[in-house]
């Protein structure tokens, strides 16, 4: 280079000094800064280091704040330097710049220039500054925005008498530079709201601020765009809620939207744009970032992207997304900020990164890969966890891509979530996305394709776990008619669409349009499939359940065992429909009062449950709770509770507390309390149970009923009917307009209420209702149903009470001979009802009578449910008193 033309003579480095009044360059003053209390605390402690040359590097994503942050701790602290000085260094060529400006400003004789134009050169200005600041102590260099840790290394190790500042969004590759490094995350949400309302107000006295929470939410706090925002809102008048219209109505807009003044160059939308292209030679990692974008912004299972690509580059790709804070790699999962994703999922033809056609690329990948991850059958619990991890990201796929875009591989998608969801107890969530998986069955394969056959079988699967029959019933009418008109009377699909339109019939108490449809559909699966089929032997053990549920137990015990024996020899004797099988036949017995070959079965079931599926599975949980019912049902309250505390325990563990599940072994456990006469317990398990079933189920859900019920019982039994009868009441008004007034459930409603009135003494409400629902139970159910019996067995209680042993006596003789001819002279409800009928002569004024049929029934209920049974201490008092 030639020589330099000097219009006075420069001095050298070492003996400039700053010159008075010189101010800090910065490129803004922060009017409005809120938060970052740690961040900026971690500064000034380095500040306070005595010696040395102390750097601190912050790095996060573009648009997080850094440059503001730095620019306030500067300004705040210039009275500590003496020098602060800022260069923009988003390339070698600003950063020599910037040092070539800082020489100028500090000896302003470099910018002369000679009389033929020449000036003191770029790089020698440069160079001036370096050695400037090498011989020079207590200045602050902000280096802003550095792109690779390579471009100031030498700087950094030159000069060490002062303090460098450094912003970057690379996370890596600072460990040759400095080890203080700060990383910078969003604001916490009452800072983010702060900052959008000090910008949205500005002069104004007031401004409609409605909506500005969900705005900062939805904006994921992140600075910019809350800064970008917060202008717009200012200069349009527009409300934070009139914004969030925009947004989700025109995002690729309104991300990109500057307000008058601002600097159009950094939207949220152009800062990332600047991101993706430095990884230009890496268009792997922008098609990752896209796939990222439609799935929940936190706990990405790296799994997950698996296929994607070869195993290397994935995972280089990957690092270099994160090296740039576009991503938070955390062990074996992935973070992306939600406006990231937000960005990346909206097209903007103007933008390569967010080109149409491959944002809808990535959406389809993007379900293709939770599809593959979740494909075994969600009725496997094996799975659940699996499919747990998944269910966020499935959820945010499902919101954010419109309907009219799903594919085959979506609607597959919809239909294993929404079955695992019913299986799960979400039905609610599970209704949303069969009947999705319905509309998008239809739209791409019309109404006759058996997908969307399969698809309305599983949403009115749905609808009849949460209740919904009059929803559910119309939907399994057609399923089967459509089935039968296109697949034919004996396709295998027709015969479990017949069987599932019987099971809903059966739910509703329409018992006599279920039965003859079980009948028909097993006799037709037998014939077509043959009697050892596996699907023969679930509609044989369904058609008993049916019978067993109209009391014909004559019939139900015999199809349950001839079930058990042929499962046993078909499948085995492990197999879990073996276990559904052995478990029926002793619910069964149960129900006879044959608890000798009952308990025996149900150990025998939870014995081998345990053994082949594990003490988690949910067969085991539910033959754990039958074995405490059943030793409950024999008074054996000490082996009953613990085992129903256990089942609780571990159903809520395994299933989770608001799973149906729990709910049925929470009501069981407070009725095992109840029966302990340990109301304390049981009234506040009962309360919690109504609370979770009426928030998880939906307050007409018939299992919320039932809690409901169950709750007035534990007031009644504790004496305070004050609150038991408007239970009662309200269980019985719901029953009749949810179920209707046939249905078992609410017959069991209305008898409930008609004891609550009897216990209170209001015998005149309590009568009528009791003729009533036993005549409705007489027509709905039969005369010989167990229900039934107990009806009128309470009716006639009710007449003894009102001092009329003309109607009560004859009521009670016949009770007790159709329970010695149906349940058989030892059931439970058999004793029960001789004793009833012994206090009947008792009242009459007839002991002659009594005292016999009380030392029967004594005698019985010490052999048949021990001495210390309550049934068996009730007659033993009862015989006392009446030879007394």
């Amino acid at each position: 280079m030639g020589d330099v033309y000097q219009a006075a003579p420069l001095l050298p480095a070492d003996r400039v000094d700053v010159p008075p009044g010189l101010p800090p360059n910065l490129p803004f003053r922060i009017a409005m800064f809120v938060g970052r209390e740690q961040e900026l605390a971690r500064l000034d402690a380095a500040l306070a280091t005595a010696g040395g040359v102390v750097v601190h590097a912050l790095h996060g994503l573009g648009g997080v704040g850094k440059s503001t942050l730095a620019a306030h701790w500067a300004a705040a602290h210039a009275d500590q330097h003496t020098l602060t000085w800022w260069i923009t260094a988003d390339s070698q060529a600003d950063i020599t710049q910037g040092l070539a400006d800082l020489a100028q400003a500090l000896q302003p004789a470099l910018a002369a220039v000679s009389p033929g134009g020449e000036a003191v050169g770029l790089q020698e200005r440069a160079g001036w500054a370096v050695r400037w600041l090498a011989c020079h102590t207590g200045w602050l260099v902000v280096l802003d925005n550095v792109t690779h840790p390579s471009h100031i290394q030498e700087l950094v190790a030159a000069a060490t008498g002062g303090r460098f500042l450094i912003t970057s969004r690379l996370a890596t590759g600072w460990h040759h530079v400095t080890s203080a490094r700060i990383r910078l995350d969003v604001l916490p949400p009452d800072q983010a709201l702060r900052l959008l309302r000090q910008i949205a107000t500005g002069d104004r006295d007031h401004a409609d601020l409605d909506g500005a929470a969900e705005l900062c939410a939805e904006l994921g706090y992140l600075p910019l765009a809350i800064d970008q925002a917060a202008a717009y809102l200012y200069q349009t008048h527009l409300s934070p809620a009139a914004y969030l219209r925009l947004l989700a109505a025109r995002p690729a807009v309104m991300y990109d939207q500057a307000a008058e003044g601002a600097d159009a160059q950094r939207t949220i939308a152009r800062i990332w744009r600047l991101t993706l292209d430095r990884l230009a030679d890496r268009p792997l990692a922008g098609q990752l970032l896209r796939v990222l974008a439609w799935w929940a912004p936190e706990a990405i299972p790296r799994s997950l992207l698996e296929g994607l690509a070869d195993e290397a580059e994935l995972i280089e790709a990957l690092g270099a997304l994160a090296a740039y804070n576009m991503i938070i790699l955390d062990g074996d999962t992935i973070a992306v900020h939600r406006l990231v994703q937000a960005i990346a999922r909206t097209p903007d033809p103007t933008d390569p990164h967010r080109q149409p056609t491959a944002i809808h690329a990535a959406r389809d990948e993007a379900t293709r890969l939770l599809q593959a991850a979740q494909q075994a059958d969600p009725r496997d619990p094996a799975t659940w966890p699996t499919r747990r991890t998944l269910l966020p990201h499935i959820d945010a796929l499902i919101e954010h891509a419109p309907p009219d875009t799903d594919t085959d591989t979506t609607g597959l998608l919809l239909t294993y979530t929404g079955l695992f969801l019913n299986d799960q107890g979400a039905t609610t969530r599970a209704i949303t996305y069969l009947h999705r998986s319905l509309i998008t069955s239809q739209r791409l394969h019309g109404p006759d394709h058996p997908d969307t056959l399969t698809s309305s079988n599983a949403l009115a699967a749905a609808y009849r776990a949460a209740g919904n029959l009059a929803r559910a019933i119309p939907l399994y009418e057609q399923n089967l008619t459509d089935q039968e008109r296109i697949l034919g009377p004996d396709h295998p699909n027709t015969l479990t669409s017949r069987n599932n339109l019987a099971n809903a019939y059966e739910a509703a108490g329409n018992l006599a349009r279920a039965i003859p449809l079980y009948e028909q559909n097993l006799t037709d699966q037998e014939r077509i499939l043959g009697p050892d089929h596996p699907n023969t032997l679930i509609f044989r053990n369904n058609l008993a359940h049916a019978y067993q549920a109209v009391g014909d137990l004559d019939r139900a015990i015999p199809l349950y065992e001839q079930t058990l024996t042929d499962s046993e020899r078909v499948l085995g004797p492990d197999h879990p429909d073996t276990l559904t099988s052995r478990l029926n036949l002793a619910g069964a017995y149960q129900a006879v009062g044959d608890l000798d070959r009952a308990i025996p079965l149900y150990e025998q079931t939870l014995t081998d449950a345990e053994r082949v599926l594990g003490p988690d599975h949910p067969h085991t949980l539910m033959s754990r709770h039958s074995l405490a019912g059943a030793y409950q049902a024999v008074g054996d309250l000490d082996r009953a509770i613990p085992l129903y505390e256990q089942t609780l325990t571990d159903a809520e563990r395994v299933l989770g507390p608001d799973h149906p599940y729990p709910l049925t072994c929470r009501n069981g456990l407070a009725a095992a309390y109840q029966a302990a006469g340990n109301l304390a317990r049981a009234i506040p398990l009962l309360k919690q149970t109504l609370t979770d079933a009426e928030r998880v189920l939906g307050p007409d859900h018939p299992d919320t009923l039932g809690s409901r019920n169950g709750l007035a019982a534990a007031y009644e039994a504790a004496g305070n009917l004050a609150r038991a009868i408007p239970l009662y009441e309200q269980t019985l008004t719901d029953a009749e307009r949810v179920l209707g007034p046939d249905h078992p459930y609410t017959l069991s409603s209305r008898h409930s209420l008609a004891y609550a009135y009897r216990v209170a003494g209001n015998l005149a409400r309590a009568i009528p209702l009791y003729e009533q629902t036993l005549t409705d139970a007489e027509r709905v159910l039969g005369p010989d149903h167990r229900d039934t019996l107990t009806c009128r067995n309470n009716l006639a209680a009710a007449y003894r009470a009102a001092g009329n042993p003309v109607q009560a006596i004859p009521l009670h003789e016949q009770i007790l001979t159709d329970q010695e001819r149906v349940l058989g002279p030892d059931h439970p409800d058999t004793l029960t009802s001789r004793n009833n009928l012994a206090a009947a002569y008792q009242a009459a004024g007839n002991p002659a009578r009594a005292i016999p049929l009380l030392r029967q029934t004594l005698t019985d209920a010490e052999r048949i449910l021990g001495t210390n049974h309550p049934l068996t201490r009730t007659v033993r008092g009862n015989l006392d008193a009446a030879r007394g």
